[in-house]
């Protein structure tokens, strides 16, 4: 089959490679479509992966093409979306219930082969059966949705709540779209990219700025989203929280990056700060919300590229360019 390999730091491309066999409880995917993400690029930097070269690819769905001897749930031919998470389900974090903690944390086209190929294979409890009115080549999206729902279950957000988020790229949409959901009074974007920005504003977002200091504010944001991973954002969005507010760091950011607190004011104004990491308890939940039409994949979807375009797709992506861009082997 073929494959999009990133072999090491900066180098990726696309080759063929020998078939995948499924394991007894794991079943065959041909891959219809596979998203690109930020985890991408820090995989391509030699971040994240334990070990390269590694198939990337961990925003997918298709259709299944062959099942493992032990599996009984699913049936060739049925269409799913794919939760790439692997947790070993014996340290003490998978234990208490908070798997994306795991201590041997693995992901699907993180540590293992993932969707950027013709075919994968994935365990059949990753697997979520898509309904008939569900088009597969839309459900790469299902993944990073599991995501953002995930960062508004650790918001656990007030009725009422003013928002405002950094970055309004795939994750700060589907945040703002959360958030319009989720009972928020107010949900204000900023992003130095007009174009990205101007899909916020589409979608319906409250205001839209490049910067913070063109909106008026009396107080500050109840809750503060940083969905860039960028310094700068990430520094500015934590002196624009409110007296009792939250500061959600929700982008990946460099290992490197840093930013500055103050403490005695985190103190004073009972200000938590708090983050969120890729998937837990909500995946299956992010598909039935998909199911409902929560995301319109023709706005969240900019470009769609052949899996022999995987590098130049990946250098659009890197450029920021566009929104969600996926790739279909």
């Amino acid at each position: 089959m073929r494959a999009a390999i990133i072999a090491s730091p900066g180098k990726v491309s696309v080759e063929t490679v020998p078939d995948p066999t499924p394991g007894p409880r794991d079943v065959l995917v041909k891959v219809a479509a596979c998203g690109l993400c930020g985890t991408d690029l820090h995989i391509l930097q030699g971040e994240f992966a334990p070990t390269l070269p590694i198939v990337p690819g961990h925003e997918f769905a298709g259709e299944i093409v062959a099942l493992g001897t032990d599996v009984t749930e699913l049936s060739v031919g049925d269409r799913v979306a794919v939760d790439p998470s692997l947790h070993c389900h014996e340290c003490h974090y998978c234990r208490i219930g908070r798997g994306n903690l795991c201590e041997r944390w693995n992901a699907i086209g993180v540590s293992k082969p993932g969707g950027a190929a013709e075919f994968a294979v994935a365990p059949v409890a990753n697997c979520v059966k898509l309904p008939d009115h569900i088009d597969v080549h839309d459900a790469a999206l299902i993944e990073p949705l599991s995501c953002a729902v995930r960062g508004y279950d650790v918001l656990s957000s007030t009725l009422g709540a003013e928002v405002l988020i950094y970055g309004s790229g795939t994750m700060g949409l589907m945040m703002l779209e959360l958030a319009k959901r989720t009972g928020a009074a107010s949900v204000d974007m900023l992003d130095v990219n007009p174009d990205r920005l101007a899909t916020a504003v589409k979608l319906g977002c409250s205001r839209s700025a490049a910067s913070a200091d063109e909106l008026e504010t009396r107080r500050g944001w109840d809750v503060v989203v940083d969905a860039t991973g960028n310094a700068r954002a990430i520094q500015d969005g934590l002196g624009r929280v409110a007296k009792g507010g939250t500061f959600l760091q929700f982008g990946v950011a460099d290992y490197a990056t840093t930013a500055v607190i103050e403490p005695y004011k985190i103190y004073n104004q009972e200000i938590t700060i708090t983050g969120s990491m890729a998937v837990l308890h909500s995946y299956e939940r992010a598909a039935a919300l998909f199911a409902t039409g929560v995301l319109d994949p023709s706005v969240f979807i900019s470009d769609r590229f052949s899996l022999e375009d995987y590098p130049q797709a990946l250098d659009r992506f890197k450029a920021g360019q566009g929104r969600k861009i996926v790739v279909e082997p």
